[in-house]
């Protein structure tokens, strides 16, 4: 209690110094969210090119203003680093690091091992630790937590906190950017969950919803993606079905979204949309075999999406 009490005075003072792991198209605009906040806010990626646009002002995201970049590195306000013992300058770390699968359609976790070890060699106490990057349920808890703790000699929950935090990113999406989109937050425990969660209501303009657990809302995220993956994969075989019936598809798409109830429109196409969407169930895929589950609906929509280049050309 007396961990949270201070951590939430030096987030409401803004006193927080926040760190970044991984500048792509969810950290770079998350960096940027911070620091206009008013916290100094420290980048870190293994990609020289990356550290260095970032620290001569110039963006290379969509996402974020190229004037706000350049005041807020100009101003001092965000830096970017591939010098990993800087970390520990910093009270919040947001790991922001790719999720791919291998060539065995397998989860390859080893962006986030590896950043995790690299925390752990300089975390201390007071350190709020997030993890941002979409994975499987039981991530944060199975993989983060002992490797921040092994790593760094700290007790979770009594010297540091741990929760996961999903990326909503839909880049180019005019509307909805990374400050007002609604955020999700689980930590390890009451506490984490609350001073998180106080975290990003300093930064963000969406709601937060604070779930009971990691587990929660890492499985929340794989949802969200395995629903449009599953989704469009309904239109492709709706395209396929139509295409031999001399139907057009997309006549039929726009007659059924004129139902103001139960009707979402998705659309065919030769690929799914950004990199999650096709990669991210097969997260819960692998994850639910060792409950002895075989995920058929998912790995049914994957093999009908993976068809459509092929179908389309």
């Amino acid at each position: 209690m007396e961990l949270k009490q201070e951590l939430l005075g030096r987030i409401a003072h803004r006193q927080i110094v926040v760190g970044v792991v991984g500048l792509g198209y969810v950290g770079l605009p998350l960096a940027v969210e911070k620091a206009k906040a008013g916290f100094r806010t420290i980048g870190f990626d293994v990609q020289r090119d990356k550290v260095e646009l970032v620290n001569q002002g110039e963006n290379y995201i969509g996402d974020v203003v190229d004037s706000d970049l350049r005041e807020l590195v100009q101003q001092g306000m965000l830096h970017a680093t591939d010098d990993f013992s800087q970390a520990a300058q910093a009270d919040f770390i947001a790991i922001c690091v790719p999720t791919p699968l291998d060539d065995h359609q397998q989860p390859d976790i080893s962006y986030v091992e590896n950043s995790a070890k690299e925390v752990a060699r300089h975390l201390r106490r007071g350190t709020i630790v997030v993890l941002e990057s979409t994975t499987y349920p039981g991530t944060t808890e199975e993989l983060l937590l002992p490797i921040l703790e092994e790593g760094s000699g700290l007790t979770c929950g009594r010297d540091f906190y741990l929760g996961f935090s999903p990326e909503r990113v839909d880049p180019g999406n005019r509307q909805y950017k990374t400050k007002n989109t609604p955020k999700v937050v689980g930590g390890v425990g009451r506490d984490a969950t609350e001073v998180i969660a106080a975290m990003y209501r300093m930064v963000l303009e969406g709601d937060v919803l604070e779930v009971s657990s990691p587990r929660v809302a890492e499985m929340e995220k794989i949802l969200e993606n395995t629903y449009r993956n599953i989704n469009i994969g309904l239109a492709n075989e709706m395209a396929v079905i139509c295409d031999r019936m001399k139907i057009d598809v997309w006549e039929v798409i726009e007659a059924a979204a004129t139902k103001p109830y139960g009707f979402q429109a998705f659309y065919p196409g030769p690929g799914l949309g950004g990199h999650c969407i096709p990669l991210d169930p097969y997260y819960l895929t692998w994850k639910a075999r060792e409950y002895d589950y075989h995920t058929k609906l998912i790995e049914t929509a994957g093999e009908i999406n993976r068809a459509m280049p092929q179908y389309v050309a």
